[in-house]
């Protein structure tokens, strides 16, 4: 299946619906940033890419083009990405270009299979990539023999049990990138057993509705009018578990 995995991230670039500046240009990348972190508001409170891992050495699985990476460089960590997308890596360049950073270690690879020693990096992150990967289990195993002993990783993945999902069924609405050969949703209980070569694991259950820019019409309407507040105005304690992004903080 990675053929097919490769061939389907090499034709896309997630959120381009999102800018209409050129592919490749300083501007291209702020606003796929912007709407990153408007649409996930919550991931700098969790990762503090500015302040955290300052003089760490962070490997991320699955870069894309590099908005996440470029966070974590200019918060002085030492940054290598992988990607099994060569179109991704080619503008993951041309972003630490655009922002006048450094060049860095960014390649072509699987991440079932990572071109690295074991016990080499303070920090694996993978961000939305495990439920795309055609054997999630052994990309988590990877990742816990390239770090060091004590070494964190976060991982996040897709909740089945979420509102997301549900919500999309009802509503007759595709999840983005629903067609990505290999996707997977898991459940709670299916993330931490997946997760058993860490010592240590926390699972934060996050992405909660905000108001969407992608979605259009009369379900875009109802949803960013009715659906966001309703849903946000419930106790926490009740939605918490229906988070759409499973994410994880692990140690070895």
């Amino acid at each position: 299946m990675i053929p097919e995995i490769t061939a389907y991230w090499n034709t896309r670039i997630h959120d381009l619906e999102m800018t209409d500046a050129p592919v490749g240009t300083r501007a291209f990348f702020d606003d796929l940033d912007d709407y990153r972190f408007d649409k996930l508001h919550y991931l700098p409170r969790l990762v503090d890419f500015a302040h955290g891992f300052g003089g760490k050495t962070v490997l991320e699985i699955g870069c894309g083009i590099g908005t996440d990476l470029v966070r974590f460089a200019r918060g002085g960590a030492q940054v290598t990405g992988v990607d099994l997308s060569q179109t991704a890596i080619d503008l993951a360049r041309k972003n630490f270009k655009a922002h006048g950073l450094t060049p860095v270690d960014l390649r072509t690879a699987n991440g079932e299979a990572l071109p690295f020693p074991d016990n080499t990096f303070d920090v694996v992150y993978a961000h939305g990539v495990v439920q795309y990967t055609s054997d999630p289990a052994q990309l988590i195993r990877e990742a816990h023999r390239v770090l060091k002993p004590g070494g964190q990783a976060i991982f996040m993945v897709y909740n089945r049990v979420s509102w997301l999902n549900a919500l999309s069924k009802v509503m007759k609405v595709t999840l983005e990138h629903e067609d990505a050969p290999g996707l997977r949703l898991f459940s709670i209980a299916e993330y931490r057993a997946m997760l058993t070569p860490f010592a240590e694991v926390q699972i934060m259950p996050e992405r909660f509705p905000v108001k969407s820019r992608l979605h259009k019409g009369w379900k875009g309407l109802v949803f960013n009018t009715c659906f966001v507040g309703a849903f946000n105005a419930l106790p926490t304690a009740w939605v918490r578990p229906l988070g759409w992004h499973l994410m994880a903080f692990c140690r070895k």
